[in-house]
């Protein structure tokens, strides 16, 4: 099959409507006018704090390789923003599906389908020594056709270093509930805390919410931290299978050396009940808004809470406004609350309070609003 050029340049495509919208980013529904072809087109504002960042993003799209990881056509520079073209994913996120349709979550048939697209795409990334760093239901793609795609690699790095591996990575970065015990204390960490986002969000698709999402995010780290890890409910989850509830338990380890590894984890006997696309169609797709709607109406809604409410809540919480934290702060209360009660960390034997100043680096979660969301075609 014959790969196709793809302009680059502005004038090449007609920006039909907008699908998602980030801290730094804008998606859009767009027309390839040479091609004639719907793709969709992440717009993000050069800041010059964070080219880093942004042209890794942009490298990763290009160069991932895989069916489960949504892949960028091409990119270009016009006037102060980056443009990244991509395939047009027609039934959006996750998420925003979850919202629309199913707020109680999805049934199990239709996770384990879910989860081992993004389990696979997890492991050609741990495998070509990256790691993604936001797992979440918000960065999983559905295309038209039941097609399952891992996406924004905004916040993704790199486990090599000038040619040569690295065993870890140790700065903050993520959305709270999601985010492992080792990457909130700024410790050595690697493909390990995919592994725990990836468990957080087999109960984000199971109950249509994340866990401790009606927290405030200092309180989610400091869960995270401190409370057991959690998992599916014996009495209220009886829907689920055991077979969920293990694996779920096995990617939910605070120590990260007792984790599976995404190779691993794909031969658990759970992924055996996973289907085929033609089962996400029937299940999930059919008769649902379309993308651009669906985008509205979590807009109109965003902007009647600010309206409405001078502080955060939960529901704002959970639509993903994003927050700036003090390190230091958050650090010192966890430290002095072990001291408090004479515990030691449910993780590790000697816990290390890291003394950096700074800001928790958050991803913005206004849904999968960072990567293309889509209408059906």
């Amino acid at each position: 099959m014959e790969r196709k050029n793809y302009p680059v340049g502005s004038e090449n495509y007609h920006l039909v409507e907008e699908i998602g919208r980030g801290s730094s980013s804008t998606v859009f529904r767009a027309i390839c006018k040479p091609l004639h072809e719907t793709v969709a087109i992440k717009i993000l504002y050069l800041d010059q704090n964070d080219l880093g960042s942004i042209a890794y993003e942009a490298q990763t799209m290009m160069l991932v390789d895989h069916p489960n990881l949504q892949k960028a056509h091409c990119s270009f520079i016009s006037d102060q923003y980056l443009w990244i073209v991509m395939p047009f994913m027609a039934a959006g996120c996750c998420l925003r599906i979850m919202k629309s349709d199913f707020p109680n979550g999805y049934e199990e048939a239709v996770i384990a389908t879910i989860l081992r697209g993004v389990l696979r795409g997890l492991e050609y990334m741990h495998h070509h020594g990256d790691i993604h760093r936001d797992v979440k239901a918000g960065n999983i793609l559905v295309d038209s056709n039941g097609e399952i795609k891992l996406s924004d690699f905004g916040v993704s790095a790199s486990l090599f270093d000038a040619g040569d591996r690295k065993c870890s990575r140790n700065d903050f970065v993520g959305t709270p509930c999601w985010m492992a015990p080792e990457v909130i204390m700024e410790q050595n960490y690697g493909y390990k805390a995919d592994i725990w986002s990836f468990g957080i969000t087999a109960l984000e698709l199971a109950h249509g919410h994340a866990p401790f999402s009606e927290f405030l995010p200092s309180e989610v780290l400091y869960r995270t931290l401190r409370a057991a890890s959690p998992g599916l409910d014996h009495k209220t989850d009886k829907k689920f299978s055991n077979s969920f509830r293990k694996m779920i338990a096995m990617c939910l380890v605070k120590d990260p050396s007792g984790c599976p590894s995404a190779q691993r984890l794909l031969k658990h006997s759970f992924f055996k009940n996973a289907r085929s696309g033609d089962y996400i169609v029937r299940k999930i797709l059919r008769g649902l808004p379309t993308v651009g709607d669906r985008a509205t109406e979590i807009v109109l809604k965003q902007e009647d809470m600010v309206v409405k409410k001078r502080k955060i809540s939960q529901d704002e919480y959970k639509q993903g406004i994003a927050w700036n934290l003090e390190v230091e702060d958050l650090k010192t209360w966890w430290a002095s609350q072990q001291l408090l009660d004479g515990e030691a960390s449910t993780s590790r034997k000697d816990p290390v309070v890291v003394q950096q100043r700074g800001r928790f680096k958050v991803t913005p979660e206004i849904e999968e609003s960072t990567m293309p969301e889509t209408s059906r075609q």
